[in-house]
This record gives C-alpha cells, structure tokens and sequence, in this order.
C-alpha cells in the first residue's frame, strides 16, 4: 500500500481564477520572453542568446564561418529551449540585407530572396557575426552588464547586451504578444547618433527638433517615403502611427513617344514575386485599364517593367492607378512598444527611447570604469610585488628553496598580501629576466593615471557625457553616411499632391446589364440588349431589376430600411450562373428588402417617400455611402418601411395609396433634405402609400399595363391635381389595377 506522504493533495479552486492565473502566467511570458523587444539593446531572448553563443564559438569577422547547425545547436542546447527551426529563422533573419537594415549576422551561402525564397537548410549554410554584433557585445566582460542563470542552472547569459549601437531604431522590431504587439521600422543609423548626440545636449529636446535629424525610417530595400512632416511628428510623438511608401520608379523612352516605366526598389518587406502576382491577377481581372505588360527583368537589381497600354497614358497617372491597387505602395506601421530598463512594456515615444539607449549607455560606461578601476587596483597590488622580487630577487630564491612555509616568511619579511605573494609564487622562472624596475614603474605609472582619470570620471557627469557623445561620434563615423552601409536608402519626400485617376484608369469601361431577382440574388451580364425570356434563376426565384450600365458606375440600392447602399459595378459577379446574394456586398439586414436600383448620377435628384405617405427630395451625391453599412437617408421606425425611389425630374408628383386614391400636386412642393422623415404625401383613412413618381405634366402621366405603356394627356388628368396631403379620387379608367405605375 502506497504511502501517504507520496499521494500529492487535490485542492479546488473555481476554473475562472485558475484559467485566468495560468493564462496570464502564460502571457507575462510571451510578452517578456519571447515577442517584445528590450529598450535598450533593441533585441529579444533568441536574438540576444544568439549573438552570445556565436561570441562563445569566436565567430568574429575576422575568424572564418561555422555551420550554422553549429550555432542552432549550441543556442538550443545551452540558452533557448525551443525548436531549431525557430532559432534558425530568426538567425536567416539577421542575415538577410533586405529584411533587417544593418546585419548582425555575415552569411555565406543561400540565406533567402527578396523573392520569398527560403533559405538553405542550416546544415548547408554558414555564419559569423558582423562588426555591428560585435559591437553590440562590446565590453560583456567587464561587468558591463547582469547575468543571469540559463534554463538548466549550468551557466549564465546576459540580460542585456552593453549594445555600443543603437539596434532598436537602426534595426527595428516587430512582434505580437498576447494583447499587446511592437512594430518599429529601421532608422539610419547616422542620423540617430545625431538625433542622440542633440538629446545629450539639450535633454529637454522636442520631438520636431530630434524629426530635423531623424526625418523618417530608412529601409533596407529602400524606396520612397511620402508622408507628411507633420505625420511623421506625431507618431514619433505618441509612439504610434504608420508611414507611407512607395516604390521608386523611373521612365525609360523607348524613342517615337513610346516609353516604359521601371520599378527599382520596391516598398519593405514586400516579396517581389507576390507583387508581379498580384498585378497580373489584376490584369487578367481587367482591372489595370492602364497596363498592358509587366515584366520581370531582375538580376541582383530589382527592375520591374511596366508596359502601358497606349503611349497617351501619363507615367505618373499610371503609378498613381498601381500605388491604389497593388503594394507598389505601403503603410508600415509604427508602434514603439518595448521593455524599458524595469522590463516593463510600455509605448514610448521617439525621445523616451532615444534616453532609454543614452541611460543605459551611461550605466554601462560607469559598470566598465568600475570594473577596469578593480582590474588596475589588482594589477598595481601585484606590481608592487614585482618591485620587492625585483629588489630582493636572491633573497626571495632562497626563501623558496629552503623555508618550508615561504609564502608566510614572505608576508612577515616584506608585508605582503596573498594576492601579491600568491603571483610571485606563480611567476614562472623566464619571467625572471624580464623584471626590470624601469619597465615596472612605467607599468605603475600608467596604470596609477588611468585610475586617476576614472576616479575623476565617475566623480563628473560631464565628463561622462563627453565621453558618451565621443563613443556615439565613433558610431556614425564607423557606420554612418561616409559608408556603404550607411548611405541613406529611402529617399523622403512631402506627401504628393493628389492625382486624379480616371476610373477608366482603374476598371476597364465596358457595357453590362444588372440584373437582379426577386430574392436579391445579383449578377452582371455583358452588353445592353439582353434578352430577359433567356434569363434563367433559382426556382421559385423570378425576375425584378434589369439596369443597363458600364463597368465603371456606381450603383445605388435603396432599401426599405431607408438606407442607401453603394456597389461598384466592376464588384458584381459576372458570368451566366444564377449570381450571389446581394446581402452578401452589403450590410443588408434580414429584415430589409430592396426598393430600387439606380446607377449613380452625381448630378440628380431623387424622389423617396415611406409607406405613412411622407417623402422628400434629396441630392443624389448626398446619398453616395462609403461603407457596406449604407447611409441612413429616409428615417423609418414601426412598421414604416421605404416604398419609393425614383428619379426626381419634371414639374408634379404623383402618389397612389392602397385604397386606390391617385393625387397629384406640384413637384415645387416637396422640400430637398439630405436627412429625414420628409413632409406628408396623401392622407389616408386606412392603409398607406403603394407608389409615386415625378414627370412633366406638359407629357402627360405615363403608365405600365401588363405589357404596354399607356400615357394619360395633361386633360385626362387634370381633375386630380391638387394640393399635398389632400386624400386625392379614384384613378382614371384604364388606371393599372396594382396601383402602381410602373
């Protein structure tokens, strides 16, 4: 029988308080272990165990490579237990000049494209670390920074690196955790060490000044940033934002006023083949009426050759229609939130981070000066020890060679320390002939003032900061702009000046009919002259709205909600089948059925009124909605619904109840609103309203009957024109029985 003690108790707890316990556990983890970036060296757990490990290996730029699996596996097996592929992903990251703007890691071999190609297995490839890594861990042994134990307790990694470079904003970072996400785009680094070496200067700078400096991200496959300064001040403000870019594009003549235009640089983080993708899809949709041809030609250069359709197309408008529709154009989005030095995520604005590197900049240089002030005590100790060898050289032989117990004898003859008896002791006998008291007094004098000059530094902040502007002065000067790699790439530029494209641009212009059933299932067949008995639908489905239109129109849908919808024509489904629901292109409620169709017209008006008999006049720009949840335009509540939209053109309304009264009144007065309930119609004892429309009583009031169209001259008619709201008579004879018009 099991002991007892060995039974572990079960204790109850409500599953709410230990799902949201583990869950957070869970998410503290992510957060800070694993997604956001550290303030102050700008990298995450792998990436940071990473460049250790390859330090470890002595995977210096002057050294030669190593399997990367080398390095994959140290990482995994000593500082990151996770997947290898994981490690190695974010290892090809490091590497690739077109993902991260200053490499830390120096590849050989397939290490990816900007293609979206994947690179090699890491058994094939190789890696060192670059100048920049190593000056990420420059000064790690010399108490620079913390340590602290590895995941088995076997050895120590760093917190943070002491980062001689500021690789947040030269780098950049993304990363999503749980509630929380950081994405912040490469920098030049030139123009962050001067926007940092104006912040240690003047620590009250504001962020337009540090924007004088740092305009904009700068990245790694260049391109164009078109954003407007004052954008650009505010997300570096607030730490959010987002900043426009866009390919670089030039025109080439090809001589008789043809010419071609070629993409050579393309917007961050776009893979080349998905954007050549996505324009020939939009091709082939007919949806680039501009384009005839694009092309691949590039080698190491990126050069996109875009072929328009006729030499009379301006370049510039042609861009503009491809910027709107494809990822020639971007927004890369800014969120600036990191682990400050307390580790603890928090949106930081562009001059808070700047600080944060400066702080821990500061701390690292006083961790050092201290460190080497403890490095040159030590040393002077066993200097001095030197001195009383040197001066008693056969007197100390002796006492080895015949005292039992010399280090005692000599700490009592000579009143050494063990530290300095312990290094005589260990001197090996060459080093002997070397002691010489000048050369032991030079070494003395030069260590006692560099101690003397890092008393004086750690006891003055200026000096200090004078010696952190320097540090930061090296950093621009070894990676700034007199460099390959730290040339500016992205050029910045104003935000452009809107272009107007044609929506022949954008959609080739060609005739269609719309067709629409009773059910609201929809659908576009080409030309005009549709023959409507070889219209086929869903059974139990019939025929409701036929509109002739073009590819390039809007088309307005009025629904009994009292809602205007707007559908781009080039947005309906084509082809000969039975269509899809129009519910499905816009947020048209169950509850909500469709009372017209109209292609738009910016310049008329419309004619709407509810089933209580009110209505009114409204611009029809004035009803255009921008989303699928339409616009509001005829306010109905009850069991009112919309019962007519229609044009709104000549000089009378007339309105027909369901008790079969027909009342006409002039169309001057009905008032134009852009929002409402609109004014009384007809009165009635029961029911409500069935149809109205608008003409010319100079025309006479045209009819459908059945098949026919039947015109009443003004006549026939003119025994019920009256005033509005007046119950009206029963309609002329031969008046449709549906009390309808149409």
């Amino acid at each position: 029988m099991a002991s007892t003690a060995s039974v572990g108790t079960i204790r109850e707890e409500p599953f709410k308080d230990a799902l949201s316990e583990r869950y957070l556990s869970y998410a503290v983890s992510t957060i800070m272990a694993r997604s956001l970036p550290d303030v102050r060296d700008g990298l995450k757990p792998v990436h940071r165990r990473l460049l250790f490990a390859m330090r470890q290996l002595r995977l210096d730029p002057e050294q030669g490579f190593k399997k990367c699996a080398r390095v994959v596996g140290d990482v995994m097996g000593k500082f990151h237990p996770h997947g290898d592929q994981a490690i190695y992903d974010a290892m090809v990251r490091l590497a690739q000049e077109f993902a991260v703007r200053y490499p830390l890691v120096d590849g050989q071999g397939n290490f990816g494209n900007i293609d979206g190609d994947n690179a090699a297995a890491m058994r094939y490839t190789e890696a060192r670390m670059t100048e920049i890594a190593v000056a990420l861990l420059e000064g790690i042994d010399e108490d620079a920074v913390d340590f602290r134990d590895t995941y088995d307790g076997e050895g120590e990694e760093p917190v943070v690196l002491p980062a001689n470079f500021p690789n947040l904003l030269a780098n950049g970072a993304t990363g999503i955790a749980v509630g929380m996400a950081s994405s912040i785009p490469p920098h030049n680094v030139g123009e962050i060490c001067d926007a940092a070496l104006h912040l240690l200067k003047t620590p009250k700078a504001t962020i337009a000044k540090l924007v004088d400096f740092m305009p904009g991200p700068d990245f790694p496959t260049g391109g164009e940033l078109v954003e407007s300064r004052e954008s650009v001040i505010d997300a570096y403000n607030t730490g959010r934002g987002s900043f426009r870019v866009r390919a670089k594009w030039e025109v080439e003549d090809l001589g008789r006023s043809q010419y071609q235009v070629v993409v050579t640089e393309i917007p961050y983080q776009v893979q080349k083949s998905r954007l050549i993708e996505k324009i020939a899809d939009l091709l082939q949709a007919r949806k680039l009426a501009m384009l005839a041809d694009v092309r691949d030609e590039s080698a190491e250069d990126i050069r996109l050759v875009l072929e328009p359709k006729s030499r009379n197309v301006e370049p510039a408008v042609l861009m503009e229609s491809l910027f709107r529709q494809t990822e020639l154009e971007t927004r890369i989005g800014l969120n600036m939130n990191v682990l400050d030095a307390d580790q603890t995520p928090r949106v930081m604005s562009l001059r808070e981070v700047l600080q944060a590197f400066l702080d821990h900049r500061h701390d690292v240089l006083v961790r050092r000066s201290k460190h080497r002030l403890e490095k040159i005590a030590s040393r002077l100790e066993v200097l001095q020890g030197y001195m009383i060898v040197y001066l008693n050289l056969d007197e100390v032989i002796r006492i080895i060679r015949e005292e039992d117990d010399p280090k005692a004898v000599m700490k009592k003859r000579w009143k050494l320390t063990d530290a300095q008896v312990d290094a005589i002791l260990n001197m090996r006998l060459r080093a002997l002939r070397r002691l010489e008291e000048i050369a032991i007094q030079e070494e003395i004098s030069q260590l006692e003032g560099e101690q003397k000059s890092l008393r004086a530094l750690l006891r003055d902040r200026k000096k200090r900061l004078d010696r952190l502007a320097s540090e930061i002065a090296e950093i621009k000067k070894k990676f700034g702009p007199k460099t390959d790699i730290g040339r500016r790439r992205t050029k910045v530029s104003d935000a452009p000046e809107p272009i107007i494209v044609p929506v022949e641009a954008i959609i080739e212009r060609e005739q269609v009919t719309i067709v629409c059933s009773q059910k609201g299932w929809v659908r576009t067949i080409k030309g005009h002259n549709v023959d409507q008995a070889t219209l086929k639908y869903k059974e139990g489905d019939s025929s409701r709205f036929i509109v002739a239109a073009e590819t390039t129109d809007k088309v307005l849908v009025f629904a009994t909600n009292g809602r205007f919808y707007t559908v781009g024509v080039d947005k309906l489904p084509g082809g000969r089948g039975h269509g899809e629901p129009l519910s499905l292109m816009i947020d048209l409620g169950n509850d909500a059925d469709i009372v017209g169709i109209l292609v738009h017209q910016a310049d008329r008006k419309l004619f709407v009124a509810a089933s209580d008999g009110r209505g009114f006049v409204v611009a029809e720009e004035e009803v255009v909605a921008q989303t699928r949840s339409g616009k509001q335009v005829l306010n109905v509540r009850g069991d009112v619904e919309a019962q007519v939209c229609t044009v709104a053109k000549g000089d009378h309304v007339a309105v027909i109840g369901d008790n079969r009264k027909l009342l006409i009144f002039p169309l001057a007065e009905l008032p134009e609103m852009s929002r409402g309930r609109g004014i009384k119609l007809q009165s009635y004892a029961n029911g409500g309203l069935r149809d109205g429309l608008t003409f010319t009583m100079g025309d006479g009031l045209t009819v459908r009957t059945g098949e026919r169209h039947r015109t009443f001259e003004q006549k026939e008619i003119a025994d019920w024109v009256g005033k509005r709201a007046q119950a009206g008579r029963l309609p002329p004879q031969g008046f449709p029985r549906s009390n309808r018009f149409s």
